[in-house]
């Protein structure tokens, strides 16, 4: 009976081995070879329905990035001063734009490319932006917290396109869900607590004092972790 079954497995999984694709193992001298359609690669599951969607993504990371760099370095002239919107802007930029980053790896991992050049020619590449910096740090704030929203609202539709596609990709389902809702979720409550928080004190007659104070409790907050690891690792790099 024993000798039976493990004749009917072996044959089973000799059906189960002649149906599958081996189109690499069948292919391989001269599947990754210059002028053939390459055959062995890392293109599996669903990732080519969402490769353009990822892509729009790190165009947008990439333009909210610099945008927040703009406001950092508005806030760090000589004259608005405010040394806690510059680090907090400065760490809201660099996190978006290493998250650009980890999503070029990402789908360059998985077999995909990146078109730098569609970045320039976004509808929301810097040159396109109409950001205005003539503006209070409330008002500052305000625009912040509309970003965030729609970095939330891009990571959200690349999740639905990763989890509802045909055929649909749960890697990148995964990698989005674990990478940037979570946090951004948390990002979204933090700034909209410090709109309301800033509004009470702009609505008094003369609210400079507190607004020092409020740009002084922006600046002893703490980095993320990952942003504070990455400094330390270049501080490293640096002493060496």
């Amino acid at each position: 009976m024993k000798s039976f079954i493990s004749v009917a497995l072996f044959a089973g999984i000799i059906a189960l081995t002649t149906a599958e694709d081996y189109a690499c193992h069948d292919n391989v001298t001269f599947g990754c070879s210059t002028g053939n359609p390459v055959i062995c690669h890392s293109l599996y599951a669903g990732i080519q329905n969402v490769e353009s969607g990822i892509q729009s993504y790190i165009n947008l990371n990439m333009h909210k990035s610099y945008q927040y760099l703009s406001m950092s370095t508005f806030y760090n002239s000589y004259q608005k001063n405010r040394p806690g919107f510059t680090k907090l802007y400065k760490e809201m930029s660099d996190r978006s734009f290493d998250d650009a980053i980890e999503l070029i790896r990402h789908v360059t991992r998985r077999g995909g490319q990146v078109d730098f050049r569609a970045m320039s020619q976004h509808p929301n590449s810097v040159a396109n932006s109409k950001l205005s910096l003539d503006e209070d740090e409330l008002h500052s704030l305000g625009t912040a917290l509309d970003v965030e929203k729609i970095l939330a609202d891009g990571a959200t539709r690349l999740h639905l396109e990763a989890t509802h596609g045909r055929p649909h990709d749960p890697q990148t389902a995964h990698f989005v869900e674990e990478k940037f809702l979570g946090r951004q979720a948390e990002s979204i409550r933090k700034l909209s607590g410090y709109v309301n928080d800033l509004s009470k004190i702009m609505n008094n007659r003369d609210p400079s004092l507190g607004v020092y104070l409020f740009d002084q409790y922006l600046e002893k907050q703490k980095a993320p972790a990952s942003q504070s690891k990455a400094r330390i690792d270049w501080d490293v790099l640096n002493c060496c």
